[in-house]
């Protein structure tokens, strides 16, 4: 059995260590943790990890964020993998640093590397996982953040919520998308620490 494991990002080294980057950094942990290497092709990064009976194609889409569906779409017919064995894994401000929320479907929340998906394959009906980045932000500055470089003190929180992300990933492919979310959503829930925010600082929902 097979299945498309997409994370989403921006291609280039401006963008490598960037909080909407986060697809792009599971995946690379993920490949790595399995000794695994990505190769460029077309529309994308791509390498194959095998589990339990079970193979796994990483996709890190090169068609910028914007364009996430061209690369999707290409993959999941020249893999012939059906939409529901796909998995997405997506930054999200909505949620609070290191969050993590794993859906069936859904809106893309303003997203627009999944309005791109959804919009390609005319259905949000695929799933994902959602990681949250935070939006301790001030007004008007959202886009300066999603496209920042994460802090130190987020980079060292986050190592131990991607390597979850890894688990939930496999669980999917072995497990199934229900189960998956029985055993992963209440340990992936953080809840925000008001006391840390910077004073000035305004929550964008």
């Amino acid at each position: 059995m097979k299945y498309l494991i997409v994370g989403l990002g921006n291609t280039g080294e401006g963008y490598k260590n960037t909080r909407h980057n986060i697809g792009f950094i599971v995946l690379d942990a993920m490949a790595l943790a399995s000794n695994t290497f990505f190769t460029d092709k077309r529309y994308g990064a791509v390498c194959t990890i095998r589990h339990k009976g079970r193979d796994l194609v990483l996709l890190k889409p090169s068609t910028f964020m914007n364009l996430s569906g061209n690369a999707v779409s290409y993959w999941l017919k020249k893999e012939n993998i059906p939409v529901e064995n796909m998995l997405v894994i997506v930054d999200d401000i909505a949620l609070p640093l290191g969050s993590l929320r794993m859906r069936p479907k859904g809106s893309d929340g303003g997203h627009n590397g999944l309005a791109h998906i959804s919009s390609i394959l005319s259905s949000n009906e695929y799933p994902r996982i959602r990681f949250g980045i935070g939006n301790s932000f001030r007004k008007g500055s959202q886009i300066d953040f999603v496209l920042g470089n994460w802090e130190p003190e987020e980079k060292i929180f986050i190592t131990d919520r991607i390597k979850i992300v890894i688990e939930m990933i496999k669980s999917f492919a072995f497990a199934g998308l229900e189960l998956t979310m029985t055993a992963f959503n209440k340990e992936g829930k953080v809840h925000p620490s008001p006391e840390k925010e910077e004073p000035g600082k305004t929550l964008q929902k």
